[in-house]
């Protein structure tokens, strides 16, 4: 050993060795730490220096301790930037961190192609930069990235093919691609990634239609595959029960057709299954063995035989939806004995028989839809055993018997829909003051008297054809919530209660057809939202009161069939339908119901009359007066008007025949008709009826017509053009309507019956619509007595209104072919019926597209400020997800009450409600106080946050009006938005935030 001495020390030359090394090490590390220090204020500088990176500066240098960093062994290896409203492209040095493993820079909006400066970080392992705006090509060198195990790029704008190179990056465990704008293909060589444990491009919706290609069931170690709205055709691959790893499947919203293979309920892992909105055919599978199956929804498909006796062995099922299938034959017994079910739904099939005896006893149900089939017999005793019953939907069944009496003592029951069937006996006491918020019991054999006290959160309370009987209570004034009371054809007698008139968010009153009498209550309190009375087929007498006159909303009226007498108010308001005939009303009707539009309105009232024929109803002057001594004198002038009306009847006859004789030459111009439906009215009846008296409404494009028709009632009649020189901009608004209207029929878009034009007038003949536009209902106001009153729609009619708009655009865009973008959906533009069914109206500005989500350039932007796409105003682009922008604008004036443009210092509603996202906001500060209740709060909210995802910048990050529709339609069927692993919330990471979390039990769409 050599030993190296000084006068104090001696040291093994090693031990020097040893400690040069150390403080190598040390030097290095320190070069290292300042380099990256460096590099990281230089990224600061690259981002312009935005405030929330104020503590990287350069004397704090301990930046393994900034939460956007993260370090191993003192080196920084994690970069997260996430959700900082970044615009500057990626900092093309990063990769000068030379140890770095873990990139994300997700939720930005990051501009411009692929970074592919990044494959430098030849350490990479995980990189995250969905949600930005990304475009371009997918990049056909990703496998430069060879070390890479989790790749994330959703949520961007990146098109064309998902490329074959992707397959080699065999370290992949996650590669999630959803919510982008692929217009092309997806490659089979993804069955080479092996370790693959998810797999998600889902909502790519713009994919050519394309088979799953069978090698991807070689995936044995995939958990998690996502491929939801991808046009996906064809069957499913037999050999898909090879994926024995596979927990989460959801292919739903595509257009797979054939058989569900045996094989996928044979995998043991497999948790939830999602294959709605498909065109399977053919029965379930009998065998089952994926035991650990938490959630299968096999709902609108056409699937056909029966449920299978197997399902009873899904010990952990909690959610079973086979809702709009084909499916016959009885539920399983087995099915009422699963220890954990939750949410049961089989509703609109063909199956029948008796409901088995136990369901509900040994799991905690919380919904039970089966409404539209044919079952029979009495409901289960135990559907709320443990009393966690939300939701009991029955209706159109053969169901009867008595109501299970535990239902009286079922505190959690907010929905009871269970009309239609032969239900009869007396509802259980409990019931009518339980936390119920719908009532619907119509069309049963119930009996029984009206409690004095109605449970304070009924909104919806429908009772009609029943065999109720007794007087309508006093204590009816408690019922302050009710927003529809229908109790038609019972057996109701007595006087109407002046009590019944203080319910203030009363919409539809329906007591006719019983055996009410006594006179009407003559003041009214508080029916300031009334729009539909009818007390029609009773006994009432005693006058018509003034107050009738003084409702602001009413607009239909019927008090037909009853003894009323007196004088017709001589102020109504303007009413859409008015029916007072079969009484004994007297004296002269209101000059303003002496038109067409009211001819059996008074009919069998003897003792009226009116100045016109109109009405059907005699003339009020028709009396024979006494000779006088001028009468010699009368006659002369009577015998010359009438030589005058005949002379100018001549000249007038002349001067027709003139004309006509001209247009027959070529110098007049005649109209020309093109009928889309059966017509029962001529031409001349629409032309003559376009009087000024007649007009209902004007705007950019013309002005609209009220016409009275037969067979119709009333149809709506847009004049488009009324000038010599015809305007190009019109004639193209006019062509692209009749073009579009004529060639497609959906429930929710107007009907367009006919077109008539000439040389200088184009006219657009539409079914009419009773209530107008949607934009009048929220937001104008009208005078009435002096004061200004709202004429405010509840919420259950905004969630109908909502969910028919989803469904006439959806139409558009995903059953329409060519696809149809409509450019200007806007509240204006959405028309409502007599009972607030919305349509979609006013095509002028729409446009087809070549094929869906494709991409068109318009010349010039046009359309309604507050509703238009950012990308159509700064690229004039067109996709169907402009309209999705301005239909989630109506989401958000529908939950807030304001309008579209609305805003402080910012510009629009759309701008508003995502500046308080980001605040941090509560969101029922953000709602409209005007119809916002406890038992609505959770349902707005929800809808609230789907206006929030339709008005997201990137179109890729908005949904489609497929998923909107079957959001909306959950919501009506109980399900809450960011629950059941519905996943546009997971690439919206503002919205997973807990004070963000409505959670929504049970709600309702109102439209059954």
């Amino acid at each position: 050993m050599i030993i190296l001495a000084t006068s104090s020390v001696k040291l093994p030359i090693y031990s020097f060795v040893t400690i040069f090394l150390i403080l190598s090490h040390v030097d290095s590390q320190s070069q290292l730490h300042d380099k990256e220090h460096e590099v990281l204020l230089k990224i600061k500088q690259h981002l312009k220096n935005p405030p929330f990176l104020n503590h990287w500066n350069p004397s704090n240098t301990s930046h393994c301790y900034w939460p956007e960093i993260n370090c191993t062994s003192g080196s920084v290896t994690g970069l997260a930037l996430v959700n900082n409203n970044i615009t500057q492209t990626l900092p093309p040095f990063i990769c000068d961190l030379k140890n770095l493993t873990h990139v994300d820079f997700n939720t930005n909006f990051i501009p411009g192609e692929f970074p592919t400066y990044l494959y430098k970080c030849s350490k990479l392992e995980y990189l995250d930069l969905s949600l930005n705006n990304f475009v371009g090509n997918f990049p056909d060198d990703i496998d430069n990235l060879v070390n890479l195990k989790y790749l994330n790029l959703g949520s961007t704008n990146f098109s064309g093919d998902i490329p074959a190179s992707i397959a080699r990056l065999k370290e992949l465990r996650v590669l999630r691609l959803q919510y982008c704008l692929f217009n092309g293909t997806f490659p089979a060589e993804i069955a080479n990634l092996s370790n693959l444990e998810t797999l998600d491009l889902s909502s790519n919706m713009m994919f050519l239609p394309l088979r799953l290609p069978t090698n991807w069931t070689m995936l044995n170690k995939l958990k998690v595959f996502y491929m939801y709205d991808c046009n996906l055709v064809g069957e499913i691959p037999e050999s898909i029960g090879q994926m024995v790893a596979l927990e989460k499947l959801d292919i739903s919203q595509n257009g797979l057709t054939g058989k569900i293979p045996a094989g996928l309920f044979m995998m043991k892992n497999l948790s939830i299954v999602y294959l709605f909105r498909n065109n399977l055919c053919g029965e379930i599978p009998g065998v089952v063995e994926a035991l650990n199956l938490t959630a299968l929804d096999l709902a609108e498909n056409h699937l056909t035989g029966k449920i299978p006796d197997d399902f009873g062995k899904l010990q952990k099922l909690t959610w079973l939806s086979l809702s709009m299938n084909n499916l016959s034959g009885e539920i399983p017994e087995s099915i009422g004995l699963l220890p954990s079910l939750v949410d049961f739904r089989v509703f609109l099939n063909n199956l029948s028989g008796t409901l088995p005896p136990k369901l509900g006893r040994y799991s905690k149900l919380q919904t039970f839809l089966i409404a539209y089939n044919s079952f029979n017999g009495r409901l289960p005793e135990n559907l709320c055993y443990h009393g966690e019953l939300l939701n009991l939907t029955v209706y159109e069944n053969n169901l009867s018997g008595e109501l299970p009496e535990s239902l009286g003592n079922c505190s959690s029951l907010l929905d009871l829909k269970i009309n239609s069937n032969e239900f009869s006996g007396n509802i259980p006491s409990g019931l009518w003051t339980s936390n119920l918020v719908n009532f619907m019991v119509s069309q049963n054999k119930f009996t029984g008297e009206l409690p004095e006290r109605l449970s304070s959160s009924i909104t919806r309370f429908e009772i009609s054809y029943n065999q109720f009987y007794g007087r309508i209570p006093a204590g009816v004034s408690s019922w302050t919530n009710v927003v529809v009371f229908n109790a038609s054809k019972n057996h109701f007698n007595g006087s109407i209660p002046q009590e019944l008139t203080a319910l203030p968010k009363l919409i539809t009153l329906l007591l006719d057809q019983n055996q009410l009498s006594g006179p009407l209550p003559s003041v009214i309190i508080s029916w300031k939202s009334l729009i539909n009375l009818n007390l029609s087929q009773n006994q009432i007498s005693g006058q018509i009161p003034d107050a009738i006159g003084r409702l602001p909303g009413l607009l239909q009226l019927d008090l037909s069939e009853n003894q009323l007498s007196g004088k017709v108010p001589s102020v109504l308001p303007r009413l859409t339908n008015l029916n007072l005939s079969s009484n004994h009303l007297t004296g002269r009707i209101p000059s303003e119901f002496e038109n067409s539009e009211y001819s059996s309105s008074f009919l069998n009232n003897s003792g009226l009359c009116a100045d016109t024929r109109a009405v059907n109803l005699t003339l009020c002057n028709s009396s024979p007066q006494k000779p006088t001594k001028g009468l010699h004198w009368s006659l002369a002038l009577i015998i010359s008007l009438v030589v005058l009306a005949f002379l100018l009847t001549l000249l007038t006859s002349f001067l027709i025949m003139k004309l006509y004789r001209k247009r027959k030459q070529g110098l007049g111009y005649s109209w020309k008709l093109i009928s889309f439906q059966r017509l029962s009215f001529r031409v001349s009846n629409i032309v003559s009826s376009m009087t000024d008296h007649n007009i209902i409404g004007s705007g950019g494009f013309g002005t609209v017509f009220r016409v009275p028709v037969a067979d119709f009632g009333y149809v709506a009649v847009k004049k488009i053009f009324n000038n010599r020189k015809l305007n190009q901009k019109l004639e193209s608004s006019f062509r692209a309507e009749v073009k579009i209207l004529s060639n497609i029929r959906h429930n929710n878009i107007v009907k367009l019956l006919c077109s008539i034009f000439n040389e200088d007038t184009m006219l657009l003949v539409y079914e009419y619509m009773e209530n107008h536009s949607l934009d009048r209902w929220l937001h104008k106001k009208s005078k009435s007595s002096g004061s200004v009153h709202h004429f405010v729609l509840d919420w259950p009619k905004r969630l109908q209104i909502a969910t028919g708009v989803a469904h006439g655009l959806c139409y558009m865009h995903h059953d329409c072919s060519p696809p149809i973008v409509h450019r200007d959906v806007k509240t204006s533009n959405i028309l409502l019926d007599s009972q607030f069914n919305a349509k979609v109206a006013d095509f002028g500005l729409a446009r087809m597209l070549m094929k869906p989500g494709q991409f068109n350039t318009m010349s010039s932007v046009i359309g309604s400020f507050g509703y238009m796409a950012p990308e159509y105003v700064q690229t004039t682009r067109v996709s169907e997800k402009i309209d999705v922008f301005s239909f989630g604008v109506i989401l958000l004036e529908l939950t807030t009450g304001k309008e579209a443009n609305y805003g402080d210092e910012h510009s629009s509603l759309a701008e508003w409600a995502w500046r308080h996202i980001h605040e941090g906001s509560n969101i029922e500060e953000l709602l409209d106080n005007d119809v916002m209740e406890p038992s609505y709060l959770d349902e707005m909210c929800s809808v609230f946050k789907l206006g929030i995802m339709c008005t997201a910048t990137l179109p890729a990050g908005r949904p489609s009006m497929k998923e909107v529709v079957h959001l909306l339609n959950r919501c009506g069927e109980g399900y809450t938005f960011g629950e059941r692993n519905y996943r546009p919330y997971d690439d919206v990471p503002l919205l997973k935030n807990s004070k963000w979390e409505c959670k929504l039990d049970v709600v309702d769409n109102y439209s059954d």
